[in-house]
């Protein structure tokens, strides 16, 4: 088992936080950072970002019929300005299809291809287990509990 660190002691600060507040926050968001350094690296292994993924697998999700551009933007884990430079990408590797509306040529629809889907069967293993191994210190009921604390920061922010 490894020894569990404070953030100061992870982060090298010498001063104690200024508050609960500040020390949660920093907490919170180096170990986003962690986990996003933790799960670049098992997509990557498909030259994928995790904004890549992240919209594969919300077109997977949508089906045949795919989505509209912004519904895709408005559903991603991270947000980003940049969505159609995002689609733009994924189609020049021919993950995604993408077509105007012809009732409205100002809306661009998107779903995933052949391709798209098979790079995220081939990914769905590593990411199932890299899932189950991040987690693997909390109990399914500290699992739980994370949760919710976290649906109660997100429902504070928003």
């Amino acid at each position: 088992m490894v020894a569990k660190k404070s953030l100061l002691e992870e982060i090298g600060q010498q001063r104690p936080f200024r508050s609960d507040s500040q020390e949660a926050v920093l907490a919170l968001m180096h170990t986003a950072d962690l986990y996003r350094r933790y799960f670049t690296a098992v997509v990557g292994v498909q030259q994928l970002t995790l904004q890549q993924y992240n919209v594969l697998r919300i077109l997977r999700g949508a089906g045949e019929e795919g989505l509209p551009t912004l519904t895709i933007g408005n559903r991603m884990v991270e947000k980003t300005p940049g969505i159609t430079r995002l689609i733009d990408r994924l189609e020049a590797k021919e993950l995604v299809e993408r077509w105007r509306c012809p009732k409205d040529r100002r809306r661009v629809w998107c779903r995933i291809s052949r391709s798209g889907l098979a790079t995220l069967s081939q990914l769905d293993p590593a990411v199932n287990q890299a899932d189950d191994d991040s987690m693997t210190m909390l109990s399914v009921a500290e699992q739980r509990q994370l949760i919710e604390v976290l649906e109660r920061i997100r429902s504070g922010l928003g």
